[in-house]
């Protein structure tokens, strides 16, 4: 059964030091949580302190601080060379932190707990702009299958859950995200961070051209971190899966995962010049097509977050100027 969440909730954001957790903690201080001279907090345990991988590290560490809402917002992620070289850690340790954070929630009697997925859990040639209601009918994109698989695990636990034990758990599905926190490792990093990197290098390095993966014919859907931050404040305080106003599919069954996104994409190519533009590159874009292109179009269709009373507020020119002012501080 769902309970309305108050301001002296003990928070646990799994994850929070990472770009998604890192925006939520943002969001819930924002919006007046975490306040202790009320009893609030904000739980953002580091990796030292608390390994997720680890089931039993995890039920001491509940045992001992007794959240009463938690924010799994945990996963191992990379691009395109790190998914395809490490299926094997994307799907185990994936599915470990899941399972383990997600599990114990529900035997710690945690008020509710929100599950952070991915619009990658969708399949590679899904109807556009994609509904929730195509997972699960087509196969993945081959290259980040293991993560995807993964991440449909943890959605599952989380309907298994509140259909066993009527636990109260909710699921976003965030299109692909960017802004403070992102990470700008070439090797690990997913196409806004890479591009952004390779665009600001270009600039300081006084280089004549870059060179970008693929086509840049793919059409991509980009998120700030900060909006998405504020959708999982609004979720938890406007979503309730015992409401009657919670999103129902097609067949007028209650939705357990909504999409969250601007409902809007661009193609590579077009948002590679965006960056070249706000990092003052001016040089040549080469485009290398010995490089996979992923995904042809990936979209969500957003409307059910939408009907809830929740869009997004940061525009791409707005959030890539901002990202690349924190990139070039940061180097």
């Amino acid at each position: 059964m769902s309970k309305e969440i108050t301001k002296d909730e003990k928070f646990f954001i799994a994850g929070g030091a990472g770009m998604a957790g890192s925006a939520i903690c943002r969001a819930l201080k924002k919006a007046g949580y975490g306040n202790p001279s009320i009893g609030g907090s904000i739980l953002t345990p580091t990796r030292e302190e608390l390994d997720l991988l680890d089931q039993n590290q995890v039920k001491r560490w509940f045992k001992e601080n007794q959240p009463t809402v938690v924010i799994n917002a945990a996963a191992k992620v990379g691009g395109i060379i790190a998914n395809a070289t490490q299926p094997a850690t994307f799907l185990i340790e994936n599915l470990k932190i899941q399972t383990n954070v997600n599990e114990t929630t529900w035997e710690y009697g945690v008020k509710r707990l929100l599950f952070l997925g991915s619009s990658c859990i969708y399949p590679k040639f899904a109807r556009q702009p994609i509904q929730e209601e195509e997972l699960l009918q087509g196969s993945l994109e081959i290259t980040n299958e293991c993560y995807a698989i993964s991440k449909i695990a943890g959605i599952k636990l989380c309907e298994a859950l509140r259909k066993q034990f009527n636990f109260d758990a909710i699921c976003l599905m965030p299109t692909n995200l960017y802004g403070p926190g992102d990470n700008y490792d070439l090797h690990n990093s997913h196409v806004m961070a890479a591009l952004i990197r390779r665009f600001c290098e270009a600039v300081k390095f006084q280089k004549k051209s870059v060179t970008c993966w693929g086509s840049g014919k793919p059409m991509r859907e980009f998120l700030h971190a900060n909006d998405l931050g504020d959708a999982s404040v609004f979720a938890l305080e406007n979503w309730s899966l015992d409401s009657n106003n919670t999103p129902l599919n097609k067949q007028g069954e209650k939705l357990q995962y909504l999409n969250v996104g601007t409902g809007q994409d661009i193609s590579i190519k077009s948002l590679a010049k965006k960056i070249a533009l706000a990092s003052d590159f001016k040089g040549e874009i080469i485009w290398d097509l010995s490089k996979p292109d992923g995904t042809p179009k990936k979209q969500l269709n957003v409307t059910r977050m939408k009907e809830l009373g929740w869009e997004s507020k940061i525009s791409l020119d707005e959030g890539i100027l901002d990202t690349v002012k924190i990139y070039k501080n940061l180097h």
